[in-house]
């Protein structure tokens, strides 16, 4: 496998990585800065692209058992700058002639050196930007990451394989830590041409002191796990009717006494505001959402039943309930549409209710 397809492959598996990771970013930003910033987002996924695929550079091709079990070592190289001499003695370079040159660049012993520095230079690049690391950090975790991946080639993939695979060679931590190194001071350049991430995270703070639509949904599903965390620990004290007690305990009786905020909004830095008689039409809001968003649905499949049992039309079953699903889906979906363009509901607007960030300017 060429280092394209090893390229190809960390592409394809990006986006399965990187939907496990989505959901804790998600929850972090919101709770350290009330927004997601664009250009975050960006850096962030970015670097996770990056490691996918100098993993996979390192990794990559994977043998069979068999072939595993012929390779009978070397396992290791501990002799350091080992790769100069390879150098010297197998490519034909001669510094006085030109036509040596592109000889000398298609040889192994040069572009893998060349490879193993470059493939390290975006690692010393973030550190530096993004996690705003020193020298010696930076110096450092670009030693520790060639270290794991020298380790895993050891191991044969973490003893996976009966032998290892490739050869784990100290010149590769030296050059992968170089990398790093000019990383570091290839930012240093470039760090005069980007907007810092002071100033990131101060835009996403000033972001994050409205509400958008995306984070109103995040608020609702984090509060719905927390709730249904709650309702299983609870069902272990009070076995009848939990649902219901855990429901009052959690969505109302928890928000009067802790500042008008679940602990969901209470983690995203949100909170509820009424224009009037906040407990009470909490009370009624929520019982409005429950019959708008649950018994009006449900209701609509059970007269869809009732049509065709009246009227004996069991040969359009499939056409009356599909029809009757997807309007369902079209309700639904309309509403989350809403949501995230952070339009105010009906009911919202009827109770006097909103979200209101607690985000302020002195949380800078």
């Amino acid at each position: 496998m060429s280092y394209v397809e090893a390229i190809k492959t960390a592409i394809i598996a990006f986006p399965f990585i990187a939907f496990l990771f989505t959901i804790p970013f998600i929850l972090h930003n919101y709770h350290k800065y009330g927004s997601i910033h664009f250009l975050r987002v960006f850096i962030i996924y970015t670097f996770i692209l990056y490691l996918i695929t100098i993993y996979f550079l390192v990794i990559l091709p994977l043998p069979t058992f068999s072939e595993a079990l012929k390779n009978t070592g070397p396992y290791i190289n501990t002799i350091p700058f080992k790769f100069i001499s390879d150098f010297i003695r197998e490519t034909p370079f001669v510094w006085n002639n030109l036509s040596t040159y592109i000889k000398t660049i298609l040889d192994p012993s040069f572009y893998v050196v060349l490879f193993n520095i470059v493939m390290f230079i975006p690692l010393g690049m973030y550190l530096r930007y993004y996690f705003k690391c020193s020298f010696k950090k930076t110096l450092l975790y670009s030693f520790l990451l060639s270290l794991f991946f020298e380790l895993t080639q050891l191991t044969g993939l973490y003893f996976i394989y009966p032998n290892p695979y490739r050869l784990c060679d100290i010149d590769d931590l030296i050059q992968n830590t170089l990398g790093g190194i000019i990383g570091f001071f290839v930012m240093g350049w470039l760090d005069n041409y980007l907007p810092t991430r002071e100033r990131i995270d101060e835009e996403a703070r000033h972001m994050g002191e409205s509400v958008s639509g995306l984070r109103r949904i995040t608020v609702f599903f984090l509060d719905l796990v927390l709730y249904l965390i709650f309702t299983v620990i609870l069902s272990l004290l009070v076995p009848n009717r939990v649902f219901i007690i855990s429901f009052i305990l959690y969505y109302l009786i928890l928000p009067f006494i802790n500042k008008k905020a679940t602990l969901g909004m209470k983690f995203l830095n949100v909170k509820m505001e009424f224009k009037r008689l906040d407990f009470i039409f909490n009370i009624l809001r929520y019982i409005f959402i429950y019959i708008y968003y649950g018994i009006l649905p449900l209701g609509l499949m059970i007269f869809i039943s009732y049509i065709r049992s009246y009227y004996a039309l069991q040969e359009i079953t499939f056409i009356l309930y599909g029809g009757g699903l997807l309007a369902i889906v079209i309700f639904y979906l309309f509403h989350f549409i809403l949501l995230l363009k952070n339009k105010k509901i009906f009911y919202d607007k009827l109770f006097g209710f909103s979200f209101v960030s607690t985000i302020t300017k002195f949380d800078r």
